[in-house]
């Protein structure tokens, strides 16, 4: 059954003028087995973004490098975005959605059966190639939760779809923290580590290469129908009036989104970091609890999680987007400031419960930027936007994992810490300062208003819109 979204099949005027849809308005059951494959093989390439961080002193020991060495395992997923998101944005917008959910799944179990071949001290580069390809693969995956909910969901569930394609990454995340300090204990026999750390990659290899076959199968481009009026309207522009650089161009010159890149690069950046360096952090106050340091990671995501719903189904029902996104951000401010002055007080309880409210905020914040970015930015490609956001959190996420890591050697965890919550307050001013364009629910809204109008009134009001 497929479920009409306001109802009748609109019939084409043949003027070109875009206030009318040429094709009929339906969902597709489909919908829920896409986004929800689509969390699933993301959710996989988070877990091995943040598998060495999670219990960064074991694999220290392990491949006798440094902890920065280590580090660098994880920002290398930051470091490869950065130059290929254009390229792949160019190849999602041409040749859709299918053919870069195949590329992404498929890298992603690539380099997890490379990892594989590092199961010995000496080929740590080994482990290096195996992390990159899955680097790779997150490029393929990244930019396309606000792609699959707009060109699947109609327009009453396109935030609610949005988070729940963010929520594979994060619980990727979550399961990162919990299972690695589990799967490989900090054991003194080299070889009993080299089987454990092998049990977790075979593992990983195992789902990885599941889900791509799941991809292949189940990942269609579209559904038969548009779901949502503004969908419509961009599946009717002929293909030859797209630019993917004056996309670009005019996304740069939206100001807009330009204070949003900024401001979800500083947020996402602060949540990279943080993720990163945990380990380091939890192990300096409270020596031998590496599972404990993993379940306060489990504990930030999963807060964010449940954050990151509420958020969606808040935007669905309210269409609030700047006031959400403002308080959101704001409540992550005072999040990370209560986590750094309670992190050394000697209570876990207390880190856990600090860092969950931290989570719950900070977390939950990424699905707003994505679906807050469609609508300044409609009606040009969701890839293209969420690609740029991206890139901006990949490049602060960089800086202030390599900086804060530098001001926790030299200075302490508190020191570093305040560092982020720095940068957070400044995002915090710059979100205050962005203007509820919401471009997206307007075309929605005029289409209902254009179908719900008789046909001999359509002339006068377009006279009187001519005249403005």
């Amino acid at each position: 059954m497929v479920r009409p979204e306001g109802g009748g099949t609109p019939k084409p005027r043949g003027d070109g003028s875009g206030a009318e849809v040429a094709a009929e308005v339906r969902v597709s059951p489909r919908r829920w087995a896409v986004v929800l494959l689509f969390s699933s093989y993301s959710l996989c390439n988070a877990f091995q973004w943040i598998e060495y961080g999670s219990v960064n002193n074991v694999f220290v020991r392990f491949y006798g490098v440094s902890a920065f060495a280590i580090d660098w395992l994880s920002m290398s997923y930051m470091l490869v975005y950065i130059p290929l998101l254009f390229p792949v944005a160019w190849l999602l917008d041409k040749k859709g959605l299918r053919l870069i959910a195949l590329l992404g799944s498929a890298l992603n179990a690539l380099g997890a059966w490379v990892k594989l071949g590092s199961l010995r001290p000496q080929l740590f580069a080994v482990t290096v190639l195996g992390q990159v390809i899955c680097s790779l693969a997150q490029v393929f995956i990244l930019g396309m939760p606000s792609r699959i909910a707009s060109v699947w969901f109609s327009s009453r569930e396109v935030s609610t779809a949005c988070s729940i394609a963010v929520f594979g990454n994060q619980l990727g995340i979550a399961l990162g923290f919990l299972i690695p300090p589990v799967l490989v204990p900090n054991v003194e026999d080299m070889e009993k580590l080299a089987y454990h750390i092998s049990i977790m990659f075979f593992m990983t290899a195992g789902v990885a290469t599941a889900l791509f076959i799941l991809v292949v199968i189940v990942f269609k481009e579209k559904p038969p129908y548009p779901p949502s009026r503004a969908q419509a309207l961009i599946q009717s522009r002929p293909a030859e009036e797209y630019s993917y650089v004056q996309s670009i161009l005019r996304l740069l010159r939206n100001a807009n989104f330009v204070l949003l890149m900024v401001t979800y690069g500083l947020n996402t950046g602060c949540f990279y970091s943080l993720s990163t360096l945990l380990n380091r952090m939890v192990i300096h106050h409270y020596p031998k609890e590496e599972v404990n340091a993993g379940r306060i990671g489990l504990t930030i995501v999963l807060s964010g999680m449940a954050g990151a719903l509420i958020s969606g189904l808040w935007l669905d029902r309210t269409k609030t987007y700047k006031q959400t996104t403002l308080v959101v951000y704001v409540m992550s401010l005072l999040g990370m400031v209560v986590y750094t002055f309670t992190l050394n007080l000697g209570h876990l309880w207390v880190v856990f419960v600090t860092a969950g409210v931290l989570g719950f905020f900070m977390t939950g914040y990424l699905p707003l930027g994505f679906e807050f970015a469609a609508e300044l930015t409609y009606p040009e490609s969701e890839g293209t936007s969420s690609g740029l956001l991206n890139v901006s959190a990949q490049i602060f996420g960089i800086a202030f994992t390599i900086s804060q890591g530098q001001i926790i050697d030299h200075f302490g965890t508190k020191a570093g810490n305040l560092f982020l919550c720095s940068f957070l307050l400044l995002g915090s001013i710059m979100t205050a300062f962005i203007k509820a364009d919401l471009r997206r629910q307007q075309a929605n809204v005029e289409n209902e208003h254009t179908k719900a109008m008789p046909e001999a009134c359509t002339a006068p009001i377009v006279l009187e819109e001519s005249k403005l």
